[in-house]
């Protein structure tokens, strides 16, 4: 198998079926992406050159991501949550030569292209819109049979710009007979987690985002099926692995959090039987959402610890969490490293930067200092992300480097008093970040989304602060704390840090309460 080929081309097999109900199989995806390809060569698109989609999951997604891989280019996967003016810097900077959308999108699309003359092709599918061409109508006419000079591409994704403006990852094109990104992640999926041709792999998530999408081109390239919500309800999810007799699927914690607030009765009712794996990702897990997710699905389910830089990755499964309580695993994809500012390696236990060696090479896109700034001198590369190992070499993540806070000269790592937050049964979300303290630099403050906004109050406020300060050291506590309708989180579960200091600052009709109370302080922004 190549990583631009299905196993099961020509087959009736179903190779998506979408939660919709809708279905596609492998015979018609595969003359379908053929098309594709051949159309993206009609455009004048050679290997290397980059394309672009704005699109919510549907099956024009994953024909195009196919044949764009088939062909040799790069494409970027652009989240449709982003505001005109972020899709349209991704479009920019990523040089993309074609953009292609659907006609829910038509409006932004518009103005994402009035911003990027760069742009050589305009095209949308499933509706028409003045300025763009019809996907739909220029693919009818192409062969369904391969193109002549197939070759490896690859994804062009970027950074969920969770502490500033994205970042393009990209990867050097595999060379004719190398191992692309692709093949090297699917001889992953198959050692680790058992995928195959059998596999029924539910994907929950937004395609747009690397872990969705790389493991639906996984599924496919190993002819297996793949079942596609449009948009993901706990609910529905359950149903769906009864109904297709789901046996692997890819979750983040914000969804086993939705599925654990479901009624017992209703979550317990459904037959999750088929399951062998199921694997989270992206953001942390607080260990006593995961601790009862492994009590009501087994020890079925697996955590990994990577990046959209694929510069390494850890592994780890229920059994070994459950040794490891917290732990993100041990690497399986490149060497692990923790090190001290100065670029030393650390003994267990101690915390410091956390990098990899050995591991695949990336850049970011038009950023030379960007790049050169998460490699060291031994070529060693790092996400920005702390941690510590133990002494038989299991992973523990601290934080982003960029989230501490230091009051008072000492170290405090946001997550940490988040995860306590939000086992507390009234919470439904948490944020925790650094704000101006005079005499310690900064504090703890809090921001609080609740499962039900009514009960914001100086008391809840008060018994918050509490149920921090029974569970770990007062100084990592919050010093204040602040109720907020939402917290601006991305689809794959990682919290946007630079948009909350927006959620502190109230507005008109909103009121804040008193500032500062005998255990701490609290306020509420938001409509009274």
């Amino acid at each position: 198998m190549t990583s631009h080929h299905f196993s099961n081309a020509n087959s009736a097999k179903p190779a998506l079926i979408f939660s919709s109900g809708r279905s596609v199989d492998y015979g018609t995806l595969d003359r379908r992406v053929n098309q594709a390809a051949h159309l993206l060569r009609a455009l004048g698109l050679r290997r290397g050159d980059v394309v672009s989609i704005l699109m919510e999951n549907c099956e024009q997604f994953a024909v195009f991501c196919c044949a764009a891989q088939r062909a040799g280019l790069y494409y970027c996967c652009i989240s449709i949550q982003l505001a005109v003016a972020e899709a349209a810097y991704i479009v920019n900077d990523s040089g993309s030569k074609l953009l292609l959308t659907s006609g829910k999108r038509a409006q932004s699309a518009e103005q994402i292209v009035a911003s990027a003359p760069q742009l050589q092709h305009r095209m949308i599918t499933n509706g028409s819109h003045g300025g763009f061409e019809s996907w739909d109508d220029a693919l009818s006419g192409q062969p369904c049979d391969p193109i002549a000079d197939e070759c490896d591409g690859q994804d062009l994704l970027y950074s969920s710009g969770t502490t500033g403006r994205p970042k393009g990852v990209k990867a050097p094109l595999a060379q004719a007979g190398g191992d692309s990104l692709l093949a090297r992640l699917t001889r992953l999926n198959v050692a680790q987690y058992g995928f195959g041709s059998d596999t029924i792999y539910l994907s929950p998530g937004p395609l747009y985002h690397a872990a969705p999408l790389r493991w639906l081109m996984v599924t496919l390239g190993l002819g297996a099926t793949a079942v596609v919500m449009e948009s993901f309800d706990a609910q529905q999810a359950l149903a769906l692995i009864e109904r297709h007799r789901v046996t692997h699927s890819q979750w983040v914690p914000t969804m086993f959090v939705r599925l654990l607030r479901l009624p017992d009765e209703l979550r317990r009712g459904f037959d999750l039987s088929s399951m062998q794996c199921a694997v989270h990702a992206a953001a942390p897990c607080p260990v006593e959402v995961k601790r009862t997710m492994i009590d009501w699905w087994g020890p079925l389910i697996w955590e990994y610890y990577a990046g959209t830089e694929s510069n390494g990755a850890t592994v780890i499964t229920s059994q070994e969490w459950l040794a490891h309580p917290g732990s993100v695993g041990r690497a399986v994809m490149g060497k692990l490293h923790v090190l001290s500012e100065d670029g030393q390696e650390l003994p267990p236990r101690s915390i410091g930067a956390i990098y990899f060696s050995d591991g695949p090479k990336f850049e970011y896109l038009n950023d030379p200092q960007k790049t050169a700034s998460v490699r060291d001198k031994h070529g060693r590369t790092t996400l920005g992300d702390i941690g510590w190992k133990d002494e038989e070499g299991f992973l523990y993540l601290t934080d982003r480097q960029s989230n501490m806070i230091i009051s008072g000269g000492v170290n405090i790592y946001p997550q940490e008093t988040e995860n306590v937050l939000l086992a507390h049964p009234a919470v439904h979300d948490a944020a925790v970040i650094g704000v101006p303290n005079e005499e310690f630099g900064e504090e703890v403050k809090a921001l609080v989304q609740l499962i039900d906004p009514a009960q914001a109050s100086i008391a809840l406020g008060q018994e918050l602060i509490a149920f921090c300060r029974g569970r770990i050291a007062s100084l990592k506590c919050p010093r204040s704390l602040t109720f907020v309708d939402d917290l601006p989180r991305h689809a794959n579960g990682k919290l946007v840090k630079r948009l909350l200091p927006a959620q502190l600052r109230a507005g008109p009709g909103e009121v804040k309460l008193p500032a500062r109370t005998p255990t701490g302080a609290m306020d509420r922004d938001g409509p009274q």
